[in-house]
């Protein structure tokens, strides 16, 4: 792992530890950890939701059914067997 040094105002520092204490966490450590974690997720949603938006805006819309996903299951195998030969 990094070290990081960091510096804060008392209040923050003052939070921080009110928040180690109520949510069970070992260190402060551990608790910036979680808060990156809870700032990488909320990211990786924002990027899922931006490209759903695009794929929603992307062109005609079409029905998916079972029998489509078979067509795609199958042209993908077939795909896969012709780049091994």
């Amino acid at each position: 792992m990094t070290t990081l040094n960091i510096s804060l105002p008392e209040s923050m520092r003052d939070l921080m530890g009110e928040q180690v204490a109520k949510g069970g966490y070992s260190t402060t450590s551990e608790y910036i950890r979680h808060l990156i974690r809870q700032e990488l997720e909320r990211v990786a949603k924002t990027q899922l939701e931006t490209l759903l938006l695009e794929g929603l805006d992307s062109g005609e819309s079409i029905e998916i059914t079972d029998g489509w996903w078979e067509q795609k299951r199958t042209e993908l195998v077939e795909k896969v067997r012709n780049s091994k030969t």
